[in-house]
């Protein structure tokens, strides 16, 4: 960027995040960590108003771009399309003064190298800053901002899901038995700690010393459904990065936790050695691991398309393609196989997917019923009280950004249990 043009950490680092995730379809998670140390941004606090600048508009995409349509005769360079997204998510999603707004658009698009454009980005910000809120009132978002694929595979709790996708997420904690100092947050009825969007977890207190971990409220509820696990041993297939590894070792099972990926198997160690929490840990691929013994109960948290977390993720949706399914069907059905296999006779298997496509949950159930030696042991309301509009009408657990809306909503989550005959 010209040297004549000062830095705007926060923009510059937003416009990198949007280049990396729309652009070169890298992960958000993944476009943060590219960011140089020397680069303007990269600061705790530059960085965290950043990702909340670029996830803003990775959020509400379509609409933003319903919004802008009208003032853009001929399409701008895309770098250009991101600096008007940008400008007009400051406005119309963040409440920043509109002065502010256009003038740091206006210098951000020089900064990038099309100052020939930066009369058209004064321009069509101005105009959305008189218009757009009541423009933005007149438009179906929720519709917008889903892509037509997944709008139509939601089912009837589409419009709550896309609604639960606009605002930002909680952080929700699981503590751990008996810990203390806990973070002053909202106890939700499943017994999570909520605390406020944009709450940094590593610098709460209590957390170097392992008294709670991060984990969805929706993340928090499959392996409740696995009953009484005291004494047994449990194998937890995909383990990382913990959290319910964390949870089955709390109630007193004797963990396997299987991970294949180095880099992922290292933060499940990580994470259990903050919360002093032991179990056996397992560099291998659960579709070929043969550990020469059964086990009274499987945890299977198979690889997904992970829309179920999108709130979390908002570039999911502009990453994912219909087509990215069946390779992980493919895997889901392997995984489903191989922890049939590992278990004893009347032994539990929870099946569980961070997913809300139901390719991936329910289609994934019927599929291994009609050839592996399972039945389902149907869940019931009675075994989620905080939540029993999540069980299904066939005994699975469906939980979707809409539930809880009034204390934030939560993750989308998919949950089977099988028994093995």
């Amino acid at each position: 960027m010209p040297a004549t043009f000062p830095p705007d950490p926060t923009r510059d680092s937003a416009l990198l995040l949007l280049t990396e995730t729309l652009d070169r379809r890298r992960t958000l998670d993944a476009a943060l960590n590219s960011l140089p140390g020397g680069l303007p941004g990269a600061a705790g606090r530059d960085r965290a108003a950043a990702h909340r600048l670029a996830a803003a508009v990775l959020r509400r995409l379509g609409t933003l771009d319903a919004v802008l349509e009208p003032h853009l005769r001929r399409a701008p360079p895309v770098t250009v399309r991101h600096v008007l997204r940008l400008g007009a998510a400051a406005l119309l999603l963040l409440a920043t003064p509109p002065h502010a707004a256009v003038s740091t658009a206006v210098a951000l698009t020089r900064r990038a190298g099309f100052g020939p454009f930066a009369g058209l980005v004064n321009a069509v910000l101005r105009r959305i800053a008189a218009d757009g809120p009541g423009v933005l009132e007149s438009l179906d978002s929720p519709r917008l901002d889903t892509p037509p694929w997944l709008w139509t595979s939601w089912g009837e709790a589409v419009r709550a899901i896309a609604l639960g996708h606009q605002a930002d997420p909680p952080l929700d904690l699981t503590p751990l038995p008996g810990a203390a100092p806990l973070p002053a947050g909202t106890v939700l009825p499943s017994g999570s700690l909520r605390l406020p969007p944009g709450s940094e977890v590593t610098a709460l207190p209590g957390y170097e010393a392992g008294n709670f971990f991060v984990q969805d409220a929706a993340a928090a509820l499959p392996v409740r459904l696995l009953g009484a696990l005291a004494g047994q041993e449990v194998a937890d297939l995909c383990a990382a990065p913990g959290g319910k590894t964390a949870q089955l070792v709390l109630a007193g099972a004797r963990v396997t936790a299987v991970e294949r990926a180095p880099a992922r198997l290292r933060r499940l160690a990580e994470n259990l050695a903050r919360l002093h929490l032991d179990a056996e840990l397992i560099g291998a691929d659960a579709v070929t691991w043969q550990p020469g013994r059964r086990f009274d109960a499987v945890l299977l948290d198979a690889p997904c398309s992970a829309t179920g977390t999108i709130r979390r993720h908002p570039e999911i949706p502009h990453l994912r393609r219909p087509g990215d399914l069946a390779p992980l069907i493919a895997a889901q059905d392997a995984l489903l196989a191989a922890a049939s296999a590992l278990l004893k006779p009347g032994g539990r298997l929870l099946y569980a997917v961070c997913s809300l496509q139901p390719e991936e949950g329910e289609a994934r159930i019927a599929a291994a019923l009609s050839r592996l030696p399972l039945r389902r042991a149907p869940i019931t309301a009675d075994e989620l009280p905080p939540l029993p509009q999540a069980v299904t009408a066939s005994g699975d657990l469906r939980t979707h950004p809409g539930l809880w809306a009034a204390q934030g909503g939560m993750d989308g989550f998919f949950a089977a249990r099988l028994i093995r005959l």
